[in-house]
């Protein structure tokens, strides 16, 4: 027998009178979750079984509530009083999100408590690697997560320092998305005062049927979409919200994965977009301050905004998430003997001596060491 409990249902039940679980992967939950939410994937529910209680209330929730309808009525089945939240953690985030003004807050903790490990490392990447300039005007590119949106609001304290002229426009692509994610990254960006400029594309219905690949296929579309659009607004470059975290997981996956040693480059001359650049000024961030920003300034938000997601297995760490999931599981664990782990690993791909590789590659082809072995002094 189907049970249902609605957001607002919830809301008024009291804490002591129900269990909230929430089926999703742990990483989908990590993303956001309700809170007091209890983390327990859907194909380990049948093993937690004898530790559920049966005096309370039961209530499943998924992305979207298409999921955890199943497990409710399985929980029924078995005997307990397990109840469907419709709409799932979408529909909680969106009434959480109405009329939310949150804009001073998020601001101050950036140029306060967050200044040493957000603010001053988005400076020295800019810095350092030159990545804005005067007369820049940059599409700052908005997927609607933690990491893009905190990227929006560094470039609008940047323009209010004010140090030369340049601008941004904060481009948000819709690829697709299902009314219910659209709505819940309008809305945060409406709290946070970030104005987005959203443009749409098919590229959700033109990945469906892709078998191999669908989601690494849906990102180089996405970036080429992003491309042709801030060219199209008079834009010289596009920022992308990739942090510390993902340099060097990129590193140890192409080395481990791909048989190559190569980076994430903190910026990148577009190939096929004439005079267009990519830069990711985020490059010195650290993802747990990322997500200790978020945590601190009770933001939420959604995994994944395609509109498959429930369905979609490919957008989960048990399928091409996986990879990376296992590298972030490496590196904690290496961590655990060598704090150092993490900026060796960084510093690895600036310390690159050339008379120590047996090959490598450049513009103009791959270079072995013979090649010139013997025109070089012995050591």
């Amino acid at each position: 027998m189907e049970q249902e409990i609605t957001v607002k249902e919830l809301g008024g039940l009291s804490p002591d009178s129900f269990m909230l679980i929430d089926i999703r992967d742990e990483y989908a939950f990590e993303f956001g979750h309700i809170d007091g939410a209890v983390n327990i994937p859907q194909n380990a529910i049948s093993e937690k079984y004898a530790e559920f209680p049966r005096d309370k209330k039961l209530i499943i929730c998924c992305k979207s509530g298409a999921i955890s309808r199943e497990t409710a009525e399985e929980l029924c089945g078995e005997g307990y009083d397990a109840y469907n939240l419709s709409g799932g953690y979408c529909e909680w985030l969106r009434e959480k999100l109405e009329n939310a003004e949150i804009t001073e807050g998020v601001e101050k903790s950036i140029r306060k408590k967050f200044s040493k490990v957000i603010w001053s490392r988005f400076a020295k990447a800019v810095t350092t690697y030159e990545l804005v300039k005067p007369g820049d005007k940059i599409a700052v590119c908005i997927s609607g997560g933690k990491d893009s949106m905190l990227m929006a609001k560094l470039f609008q304290e940047l323009k209010r320092h004010d140090k030369f002229p340049f601008e941004v426009v904060f481009l948000c692509m819709d690829p697709g998305y299902s009314p219910e994610n659209r709505s819940i990254i309008e809305k945060n960006a409406a709290a946070m005062s970030i104005p987005l400029n959203i443009f749409e594309s098919d590229i959700f219905e033109a990945v469906y049927n892709v078998e191999k690949n669908p989601c690494y296929l849906c990102a180089r579309m996405r970036r080429g979409h992003l491309y042709s659009k801030a060219k199209e607004l008079g834009c010289n470059k596009i920022a992308l919200g990739h942090h510390f975290d993902d340099v060097i997981e990129t590193i140890l996956m192409g080395m481990l994965y791909g048989g190559q040693v190569q980076t994430m480059m903190p910026k990148l001359h577009s190939t096929n977009f004439e005079g267009m650049e990519l830069i990711r000024p985020m490059y010195f961030i650290r993802e747990d301050d990322i997500k200790h920003w978020r945590d601190y300034n009770d933001l939420h938000f959604i995994q994944c905004a395609c509109r498959f997601t429930d369905t979609c297995t490919t957008c989960t760490p048990t399928n091409t998430g996986s990879k990376r999931q296992e590298i972030k599981r490496l590196i904690a664990d290496m961590k655990k003997v060598n704090l150092q782990v993490e900026m060796n690993i960084f510093r690895s791909v600036e310390n690159v001596n050339l008379n120590t590789v047996i090959a490598y590659k450049d513009d103009n082809g791959k270079h072995f060491f013979l090649d010139d072995y013997d025109e070089k002094s012995s050591v």
